[in-house]
């Protein structure tokens, strides 16, 4: 079984008890109470000429373990809107990544920004979920979900107003995105969720397949402004970030130099 498949199988046995504490027509009705989704896509088009940054916050993961101990998810979601993050992403998985949905209602509730809920998503539980906790936008893996049931949870996800960002890590991929949707936002994780190795070139290789008009954002490896400017040149503008951020003794001062070209046209 590969780590993916772990974190999956453990999601699953997670919702068997989630589901028993907090029947669905509870999150369902708590969904629908909840205040309208912010417009996820459009906080990515904010930025006019300037990368478009959406800052993780996460405690740990399977490849690095522990990231921040202590970490204050309000506070630092605080200082990534001060140091010009357009968006943010929560991991709310509890066992490989150490999140919880609290996290990131919390975070809904104390800072302006659009928020996706970061999990690993395999049923419409999780979308009622998402929505009640306050996400403005969700995570699809496109690896692990079959193509039937991606385009539920795609139709699902808009149907309750919220933002799909469909990732992908082959063509192949891509090709099971694009035939369940499309979307109208593909990630392209540099991270092989299989071994958990990383390459930017993976974004290289996959961004020309992607169709216009669907935007695309670089997920994983993003460390510095040079990643930033090299990926900007296959034609990216968004990038999600996490670990460089959570890691900095300064995320503010991180996310202006990743900003630095916006700074530099006046943006």
């Amino acid at each position: 079984m590969s780590q993916l498949e772990a974190i999956f199988a453990a999601r699953a046995e997670d919702l068997e008890w989630l589901k028993r504490q907090r029947p669905f027509p509870v999150v369902r009705r708590e969904a629908e109470q909840s205040a309208p989704p912010r417009d996820f896509r459009a906080a990515l088009r904010s930025c006019d000429d300037c990368p478009a940054i959406i800052a993780e916050i996460k405690r740990a993961s399977p490849s690095r373990g522990m990231l921040c101990v202590n970490l204050d998810v309000v506070a630092q979601a605080r200082l990534y809107n001060i140091g010009g993050a357009v968006a943010l992403s929560v991991l709310t998985e509890p066992r490989f990544f150490r999140g919880n949905l609290d996290d990131l209602a919390a975070v809904v509730r104390e800072v302006p920004l659009p928020v996706l809920r970061k999990d690993f998503i395999f049923d419409p539980y999780q979308l009622y979920e998402a929505r009640a906790a306050g996400a403005d936008a969700v995570l699809l893996i496109a690896s692990y979900l079959d193509e039937g049931l991606l385009h539920d949870l795609m139709t699902l996800t808009q149907a309750l107003g919220m933002t799909a960002l469909v990732e992908i890590h082959t063509a192949e991929d891509l090709e099971k995105a694009l035939r369940a949707g499309p979307p109208c936002l593909i990630g392209i994780n540099n991270r092989n969720l299989h071994d958990f190795s990383i390459s930017l070139d993976v974004t290289r290789w996959l961004r020309p397949l992607v169709p216009a008009g669907i935007g695309v954002i670089a997920e994983s490896g993003i460390q510095t402004s040079q990643d930033i400017r090299y990926l900007r040149t296959v034609g990216v503008e968004a990038f999600l970030i996490g670990e460089a951020l959570v890691r900095a003794a300064d995320p503010v001062a991180l996310l202006r130099e990743l900003r630095g070209e916006c700074d530099d046209h006046g943006g």
